[in-house]
């Protein structure tokens, strides 16, 4: 049964930095792609980045380039998420997807439930 759970959310100061991370089980081992969105009240749920357990290949949405930072641990099935210099408008709460194979989870993948992720003074 594939599952993923997300932690490390929090209350930080704008600025700061905080890691997410997701613990992902039942894929294939290694051969899994692992994505963070975030979804905001009363806002879309959004695609932040993406990583191939295979072979560290990364993906970033604009918002999230030059802050955030996706890695792996692919010997515990851990995906991290480095988030630097936060902003107001990156409280959301974020969620873990995984995938088979080398393509990005989309909304239709497994999903975590969530960890919030708050940004205020």
């Amino acid at each position: 049964q594939k599952q993923l759970v997300e932690s490390g959310g929090g209350l930080v100061q704008p600025g700061g930095s905080l890691r997410l991370s997701c613990a992902a089980s039942g894929f294939i081992a290694g051969y899994y792609a692992v994505g963070w969105w975030r979804q905001a009240p009363g806002k879309e749920r959004e695609g932040v980045a993406c990583i191939f357990m295979s072979d560290g290949t990364t993906y970033y949405a604009d918002s999230a380039k030059g802050r955030f930072t996706i890695s792996r641990d692919s010997a515990k099935d851990l995906v991290y998420l480095q988030m630097t210099s936060l902003k107001p408008e990156d409280t959301a709460t974020y969620y873990c997807g995984g995938r088979g194979g080398n393509s990005c989870p989309t909304r239709d993948d497994y999903w975590g439930q969530g960890t919030q992720v708050t940004v205020s003074s």
